[in-house]
């Protein structure tokens, strides 16, 4: 397999072979390459139909590139010298026709040999934007607008950056929230693609990546989905998709196949097609797993895990897990889901209904106020207060007495800004035994 060389450019020769170039084909080229990462069959086909001065952006087929406002008011310039008429960008200096893509080479390489940059291709002008991006932004955001995927940025670039790894994982604090309008753009727009299928049997009938690969069409009833080991019924959304994909391509065997071998989908190929898509679609956050959670929350399992919760009172990820028949991961991301709409309140490792427990962000000033009032607490008067087991208070009393907030005497806790006024009482009471 040939080696993968990156020569990055010297910036200063970068700036100075722009400005010997202020307005001709070869600063055209630089340009595209070298700040908005252009590669060369692009450059020969874009249109100022597809430069965007109100966004600054290029629209690419497969993409929308940012542009500096430094490369904008270029092109602004050099579109406002040319002839309406004409809508390829890049011309040719002396007959004002498209380039070749060789031309567009040999351009690059003059001007480039003439600043001392004799070992810089016009790919690595792409190469030094790519890895100038991925210096500033995250992974998503930089596979988004250079169309290149997660795993190529990783080899072919991390070993070029301080931190020698570019993370493809996606961590959060929260579980994801779904923009479901531009989810729903997406769907329309891949329509019968093989990422179209995927997100629409994962976001709509909860599929796994090898359920979709291992799909045949006779497992297709109508609207009912027959899988192994369940029945799912289908969506009119995702019944439509798959009768157009049957117009298109018939009902013999999987429902999808590679196009050149006619073989079953390799689940990681598949895996990556809807990722570029989501990452295409600015959904960067959004993995193939929060879409089946989503499904899961919305055709069931929600209004099982609520029910639990009314019956028994509260519940838990292991409980969850066994309800629903699902991995501790999954359990997790459902019961996220059902916090942070507003639907749970967590409280250490248990989840209960909203106004039935303090929330633990309010459970501190509710104790400061009962025990200025009462004067002191035992632990079961702050699990009555907060609505939880008297086990759950502990993690809450250890860091009010390990910052001074209350002082406990024997089983009983007290504002230790009554410290004073304890004492007297405590001193009160043993006289009374007495």
């Amino acid at each position: 397999m040939r080696e993968y060389v990156v020569n990055r450019p010297d910036e200063k020769a970068m700036e100075q072979a722009l400005l010997e170039n202020p307005g001709n084909a070869a600063g055209a080229v630089l340009r595209l390459a070298w700040q908005a990462g252009l590669l060369r069959d692009e450059i020969q086909r874009l249109t100022w139909e597809q430069v965007d001065f109100l966004d600054r952006c290029l629209v690419l087929p497969d993409r929308k590139v940012p542009i500096g406002q430094e490369l904008a008011d270029w092109l602004q310039v050099l579109r406002d010298g040319r002839d309406q008429s004409q809508e390829t960008v890049v011309l040719s200096d002396r007959d004002k026709r498209p380039l070749t893509p060789q031309s567009i080479s040999r351009l690059a390489r003059l001007a480039l040999n003439k600043q001392g940059q004799t070992d810089v291709r016009l790919i690595d002008l792409r190469h030094d934007f790519v890895l100038r991006q991925l210096e500033e932004h995250d992974w998503q955001y930089v596979s988004r607008i250079t169309g290149v995927e997660a795993a190529g940025l990783n080899v072919h670039f991390a070993g070029h950056l301080e931190e020698k790894k570019i993370s493809t994982r996606i961590h959060r604090e929260e579980s994801a929230r779904i923009d479901e309008f531009a989810l729903w753009k997406l769907l329309r727009t891949e329509g019968t693609s093989p990422a179209g299928i995927a997100l629409w049997l994962t976001w709509q009938a909860g599929l796994r990546l090898e359920e979709i690969v291992a799909l045949t069409w006779e497992q297709i009833q109508g609207d009912c989905l027959r899988l192994p080991r369940r029945e799912v019924l289908l969506t009119s959304g995702t019944q439509q998709v798959l009768e157009e994909l049957t117009a298109r391509e018939g009902r013999r065997g999987y429902v999808l196949t590679a196009p050149r071998s006619g073989l079953p989908y390799d689940r990681t190929r598949l895996s990556k097609l809807a990722r570029a898509a989501l990452i295409r679609a600015g959904l960067d956050d959004l993995t193939l797993r929060d879409l089946r959670v989503d499904y899961a929350l919305r055709s069931g399992g929600a209004g099982q895990i609520l029910s639990q919760v009314r019956r028994q009172g509260w519940t838990t990820r292991n409980e969850v897990r066994s309800l629903l028949n699902v991995s501790q991961a999954v359990a997790y991301h459902r019961l996220k889901q059902l916090v942070n709409r507003g639907q749970l309140t967590q409280v250490g490792a248990r989840y209960y209904l909203p106004g039935t427990v303090v929330p633990p962000n309010s459970q501190e000033a509710a104790l400061v106020k009962y025990l200025e009032r009462e004067g002191f607490a035992y632990r079961q008067d702050v699990a009555r207060l907060l609505g939880i087991d008297a086990g759950q208070c502990r993690p809450l009393l250890r860091r009010m007495l390990a910052r001074g907030t209350l002082i406990q005497d024997r089983q009983r806790y007290i504002l230790s800004s009554r410290k004073d006024m304890a004492a007297a009482s405590l001193l009160e009471a043993k006289t009374h035994e007495v």
